[in-house]
């Protein structure tokens, strides 16, 4: 096999996350370790300032590169959730399936697919997320017969990067192999976040890295969505991008998207206090066949032209909606908490209405109600009959602050009688 230049070191790069080269002209008491470290730490601080948030899954090696990360001051800003799947039930647990080989290049794609899923679930609304996966092969205590050998992946929004590194055997021991994975790792995340990696990896000539990167586009991204790859995308049309964990979230077909909508969101905002507000529209439909991607991209321009941001997502359903996006509050109507708690939208079954709406209590999310018509007459959450233990997860919007009498379905009726 022949070698494959390492393309992650030669690419353009960002040049408002640049870092410096450091040189032992700069540095005159570091030896060659000190100015390794010195690079390492650069390039992380880098990666911290950048405003990519991550989730990382490692199995079987690049241990220090997670060290390196948490070990800089500002890997909050980065570093979302880190998972080290060693055992084989853990792996398996983690992937939902039997992988057909723990240390493969398909098992580190699978891994920061799940992995950017994840982050897309714990990211601050409107910011850049990355899904890492590293599986690896490395010197143990016993010989293996197989190669020794690493894979990382790397999964944005819009790339999917996969590294495969075949090192050469009796060459270094666990910690030197670990680091020479854990050197690529950080170059791998650089690139991610648009950050240069200045250090120089250790892989020798004669040793094997082959590297591969598909780009998406808007309209793969949105398929991938429909197929349930990917759990959402962000359209971040609002400019401040904020700090709150919260995000308060008006679901609906905005078909088409009016004022009502726009100021019944503003009106929880005010109620609620804090929180990043969004709405958010499911290209999958409990009883209608998919949305289309030209007709997503088209409902996307009535927020681009509001500029609110809109999250598109696959779960119709509100207890899936939870799952989500934790601890969220959902702004609803008075008519979609009457179809919440009747037991009729739950095969009847009381029991399974209480089962699925306490989940959502676990998560931490709240239905924040408005009034609205409901078969024509106008209700409020005091109309409705709640459960006891579900009765703190329901907070009412006043109808003296708010009360939309009209739906997008009349809209619609009313523009095509003009």
């Amino acid at each position: 096999m022949g070698r494959t230049r390492v393309l992650v070191s030669t690419r353009k790069w960002n040049p408002t996350y640049d870092v410096v080269t450091k040189s032992t002209d700069q540095y005159p008491w570091a030896d060659g370790g000190e100015m390794a470290d010195v690079c390492i730490r650069g390039v992380v601080e880098a990666i911290h300032a950048s405003p990519t948030q991550a989730v990382l899954y490692l199995s079987g090696g690049a241990s220090q590169a997670l060290g390196w990360l948490l070990s800089v001051p500002g890997a909050t800003n980065t570093v979302l959730e880190s998972v080290v799947p060693y055992s084989r039930m853990s792996m398996i647990q983690l992937l939902g399936k039997v992988p057909a080989q723990s240390a493969s290049r398909q098992t580190a794609e699978d891994m920061a697919l799940m992995a950017y899923n994840r982050a897309l679930r714990l990211s601050q609304p409107g910011s850049p997320v990355l899904g890492v996966g590293f599986t690896g092969s490395l010197t143990s205590s016993r010989p293996k017969r197989g190669d020794h050998r690493f894979h990382v992946s790397t999964r944005t929004s819009d790339q999917l990067v996969v590294s495969s590194v075949i090192l050469s055997k009796g060459l270094r021991n666990r910690e030197q192999e670990d680091m020479v994975s854990s050197q690529l790792l950080l170059k791998a995340i650089a690139y991610a976040c648009k950050v240069p990696a200045t250090f120089t990896s250790e892989l020798t000539d004669s040793e094997v890295h082959n590297e591969s990167e598909i780009q998406f586009d808007e309209d793969q991204e949105l398929e991938q969505l429909i197929s349930g790859q990917i759990c959402f995308k962000v359209y971040p049309f609002l400019n401040d991008i904020s700090k709150s964990e919260r995000k308060i979230i008006l679901s609906g077909s905005f078909n088409p998207l009016h004022d009502g909508h726009i100021k019944l969101l503003e009106v929880a905002m005010s109620v609620l206090g804090d929180g990043y507000p969004c709405f958010e529209l499911s290209a999958v439909n409990a009883d209608k066949p998919p949305l289309t991607v030209s007709q997503i991209k088209e409902r996307v321009k009535q927020f681009e032209k509001a500029g609110k941001t809109v999250i598109i997502s696959n779960q119709p359903y509100f207890y899936k909606k939870a799952e989500l996006f934790p601890g969220s509050a959902f702004v609803i109507g008075a008519d979609t908490v009457a179809r919440l708690i009747n037991p009729k939208y739950y095969g009847g079954d009381y029991g399974r209405m209480l089962d699925i709406l306490s989940g959502c209590k676990m998560t931490g999310c709240l239905f924040l109600v408005g009034g609205r018509n409901v078969d024509g007459v106008f209700k409020v959450l005091d109309d409705f009959d709640i459960p006891a233990q579900l009765k703190d997860i329901f907070l009412s919007i006043p109808a003296e602050k708010f009360r939309m009498d009209i739906s997008s379905t009349e809209l619609r009726k009313n523009l095509r009688t003009l």
